[in-house]
């Protein structure tokens, strides 16, 4: 048996909650994946222990592909499976006992064996793969993840009717279909949607969905086998590939040249593509230009961030498959608080909903409030786009109105680039994002505002104190 706690083990679990953190955000992270602890690894299987049960469930159920995807990329061969368990409780594999905690009649029970009827304690199934196992190569599919559990709204009908044409059309007419967005917007649930309605349809099309770094991974292991002709062969023989957060794989070069040339292959033979990232592809970071290039040949479709109506409609489509009583005042707040990351908002509902059930008190407006606080306080310290153009025309007496306008003189133009300077540097927002809330701009005039006004902060004292008084007012 191997060493229980390695220190490279140790390591490689503390970059894997890194990687966890920056890609579902702070508040997912803190409220489901902080709690998980390194409990051993044995035959180069990882123990991973979470606190309760009922938290090993959902984190399963929601997290259990993305935690093991982190450790292939992290430990390469050393550990060829993750097992998330319960303190104190037998273990829950992925693959192994499907049928365990369940009454003869196939519904959930509980710890005493008795069937509970509450979805909420009994998340739906995480994953399912393919049935003839073509799958071995990519990840599995969320089954919560089709086009009737998507919510659509205007920030994102164009994205979902390309989606929708990309997985019903017999021909491929949108090639690549790349697909951008901030964390938490719809992307994988989108390509999730794809896979499954293209299976659907003609269940004999060959589909493979996988993250980017999952596809380094599988990359990197043919190099260090010497099998890259069967690597070659099986991602350019299938009818649909699918890339998740193809923005991993900026900076690595020797993953982005087989890439590169994959996908030439594939659409060559009129094959499907389909990329998500959190960026456009002109704006990806250490990414080729001629990859750059290529991503963009087909449809590229902007997930933009929601709005109140789109954010209340996602939260009473997920009451209603709760099917949990929640108070309309209560949703408003959720809708109007937790305003730029969908799967923060649905973690937010799943936290007061787990509190209700738990320890048993009535879901109010109060309640909510005290079992959010730590949220709500730190989505309270966020500056937004507006708060930054109306400090920066204040600052500068020009009008609100002058941020949206057309005007070029000066006395305009440049608060006008202070102001997207500092949205650059104090939000979350894309720069087409940013463009767009500044009258519809592109986003290289953004970019461009950022260079000048961190040229003139280099040269011009007074101007560079001018900027940092305005940061330190917006960030305090």
């Amino acid at each position: 048996m191997s060493d229980k706690r390695p220190a490279t083990s140790d390591k490689q679990w503390a970059r894997v909650r890194a990687r966890l953190r920056q890609e579902f955000g702070e508040s997912v992270y803190r409220n489901w994946l902080k709690p998980l602890t390194m409990d051993r690894v044995e035959n180069g299987k990882a123990m991973i222990t979470a606190p309760t049960p009922f938290m090993r469930d959902r984190i399963e159920a929601q997290f259990g592909e993305r935690v093991r995807a982190a450790w292939s990329v992290e430990s390469g061969e050393a550990i060829v499976d993750v097992e998330i368990i319960s303190a104190g409780r037998t273990t829950k594999t992925a693959t192994g006992e499907a049928n365990a905690g369940r009454d003869a009649s196939g519904a959930d029970a509980d710890a005493d064996g008795n069937p509970d009827r509450n979805e909420y304690l009994n998340p739906p199934p995480r994953v399912a793969a393919s049935d003839t196992g073509r799958d071995a190569l990519g990840g599995p599919l969320d089954q919560r993840f089709t086009f009737d559990n998507f919510v659509v709204g205007k920030p994102n009908e164009l994205a979902y009717a390309a989606a929708q044409r990309v997985s019903g059309s017999d021909v491929v007419a949108l090639n690549p279909l790349f697909l951008y967005g901030g964390v938490g917007l719809g992307k994988t649930h989108l390509m999730h949607a794809i896979a499954w309605d293209i299976r659907r349809r003609d269940p004999s099309r060959r589909v493979i969905y996988l993250s980017a770094e999952k596809f380094m991974y599988q990359f990197i292991r043919a190099l260090r086998f010497k099998d890259t002709v069967a690597f070659k062969d099986q991602f350019r023989s299938v009818d649909v590939l699918m890339i998740d957060d193809v923005q991993f794989i900026g900076g690595k070069d020797s993953t982005q040249e087989e890439f590169f040339h994959t996908f030439n292959a594939l659409v060559d033979q009129n094959r499907q593509v389909v990329i998500s990232a959190d960026k456009s592809p002109t704006d990806l970071e250490g990414v080729e230009e001629r990859l750059r290039s290529r991503l963009g040949w087909g449809l590229v479709a902007d997930i933009h961030p929601t709005t109140y109506e789109l954010r209340l409609g996602i939260l009473q489509s997920k009451v209603e498959k709760l099917g949990v009583e929640i108070p309309p005042r209560v949703m408003e707040f959720l809708a109007h608080k937790i305003t730029s990351n969908v799967r923060e908002m649905e973690g937010a509902l799943n936290r007061i909903v787990a509190h209700a059930t738990l320890v048993g008190r009535d879901i109010t407006l109060e309640t909510t409030q005290e079992v959010l606080h730590d949220l709500l306080r730190a989505y309270d310290r966020r500056v937004t786009v507006e708060d930054i153009q109306r400090q920066v025309a204040t600052h500068f007496q020009i009008r609100l109105a002058d941020m949206h306008s057309a005007r070029r003189s000066r006395a305009v133009a440049r608060p006008r680039q202070v102001a997207m300077y500092l949205a650059k540097q104090l939000t979350q927002h894309s720069l087409p994002d940013i463009g767009r809330q500044f009258g519809g701009r592109d986003h290289t005039t953004v970019l461009h505002a950022v260079k000048r006004i961190d040229e003139l902060r280099s040269i011009d004292t007074y101007f560079n104190d001018e900027v940092d008084l305005l940061q330190r007012m917006l960030g305090s």
